[in-house]
């Protein structure tokens, strides 16, 4: 057993606390809690840390190994140099204190299994498999021929078009094949996609029931990409867990969403790193513009009519010189605090909250307390005073994943 003594416990849920421990058995948390009653049974010396936390969840991360914010180049950078790239972007994402990753469209599915091999260092990833678009719509490349699309999905391809409910139902399943752990569909347009347009609805409320029906037969959840309001409506009705952006939500989207249950995964960080960029497309610099405000307002709302909020980035990108890279993750806390959260709240999002963004694929996981998953976090510094902490890799100070330390 590995006892963990820290000046501040901030458990993920519930208050902090100071004087705190906790002991790591195996994969497992064997206690967290007052130093007082913490059981004295441990290997070695203590470590003593200023704040120790959960491992944060980024609920909304794309392992596409690409170093442009030109999504051509997921087609055309072939996958073997793609995968290598995301070996580079897992470790950036551990040095960050990100352990747990929701990984919404690209190699997780096959990444998450060199991780649990041990092969490569890594957080847990739970994968979506391909992105579900309709044609013309958010995951399509505009640019390329329509059969060169169909044939990169059908072929096991980080994108997949499907229109009416027969080619939804398969295009599910397909992703089931590859042990997807959620699916991912694109009920509204997007930004960095082409010609469609953000506010406009894409799958039909009867191809949208039919992905949530198939999904829900394997007890996988389905998260929905949404700017607009039809189509949050529409995915919501259907019955989907999450709505990621949200950018055009209003009072009867978040009353529809509380009575749901579903969570708003806001990603204020590729709408923050990227609008201040050289890097978007023409198309895609002028859409981005026009839903930032609006974006930032949407997630104040929710979080004012209670809307449960979990952390994500949409992070897609190689090499930390890039905005919204991999080993930036940390980024969306402060902005979440810049919408209204408090710190507390911030950090609540990035761990308790990112399981249950999963539904019964869900993990313990996200909470310091017996018989969860032994993720750990240590920093130098209390970043309920300071958020922009959580924010830089260099405050990180130690690591631990699934019981052992991957960062000194």
């Amino acid at each position: 057993m590995e006892r963990v003594e820290a000046d501040l416990l901030i458990p993920g849920r519930g208050a902090p606390l100071r004087d705190g421990v906790v002991i790591l058995d195996g994969e497992t948390i064997a206690y967290a809690g007052p130093a007082a009653g913490a059981p004295q049974n441990s290997d070695g010396d203590p470590i003593r840390v200023a704040v120790a936390m959960p491992g944060l969840w980024d609920c909304h991360g794309h392992l596409l190994g690409v170093r442009s914010l030109d999504l051509s180049r997921v087609v055309t950078d072939p996958s073997p140099l793609r995968a290598a790239r995301c070996a580079h972007d897992l470790r950036a994402a551990l040095d960050a204190g990100v352990t747990s990753v929701r990984e919404m469209g690209g190699l997780g599915v096959y990444l998450s299994q060199a991780v649990a091999e041990g092969l490569l260092e890594g957080p847990a990833i739970y994968g979506a498999g391909a992105i579900l678009g309709t044609t013309g719509g958010h995951a399509d490349v505009h640019q390329f021929p329509q059969a060169w699309l169909t044939d990169f999905g059908h072929s096991g391809g980080d994108l997949r078009q499907c229109d009416g409910v027969d080619e939804c139902v398969r295009a599910v399943r397909e992703q089931l094949r590859r042990n997807a752990k959620l699916i991912k569909v694109c009920a509204s347009g997007g930004v960095l996609s082409e010609v469609d347009d953000p506010l406009h609805q894409q799958f039909t409320v009867a191809e949208l029931r039919a992905i949530v029906e198939v999904a829900a037969l394997a007890e996988r959840v389905v998260a929905a990409h949404c700017h607009g309001k039809p189509g949050m409506l529409a995915a919501l009705e259907a019955g989907v867990r999450t709505i990621e952006h949200g950018t055009y939500l209003d009072e009867e989207v978040c009353d529809a969403m509380r009575e749901t249950g579903a969570l708003l995964v806001p990603t204020r960080t590729i709408i923050a790193e990227t609008l201040v960029s050289d890097h978007l497309p023409p198309y895609a610099k002028a859409k981005m513009a026009a839903i930032a405000d609006r974006h930032a307002a949407a997630v104040a709302m929710a979080h004012e009519r209670g809307v449960t909020i979990a952390a994500g980035t949409d992070i897609a990108y190689s090499g930390r010189d890039l905005p919204a890279s991999w080993g930036r993750n940390g980024r969306e806390l402060p902005l979440l605090v810049e919408a209204g959260m408090t710190p507390l709240e911030a950090v609540e999002a990035a761990t308790a909250n990112g399981p249950m963004t999963l539904g019964p694929q869900a993990p313990r996981s996200g909470i310091l307390a017996e018989g969860f998953d032994a993720d750990l976090i240590a920093l130098d510094r209390d970043p309920l005073r300071d958020i922009l902490v959580l924010a830089d890799p260099g405050h990180i100070i130690g690591v631990w994943r699934a019981g052992r330390r991957v960062k000194r």
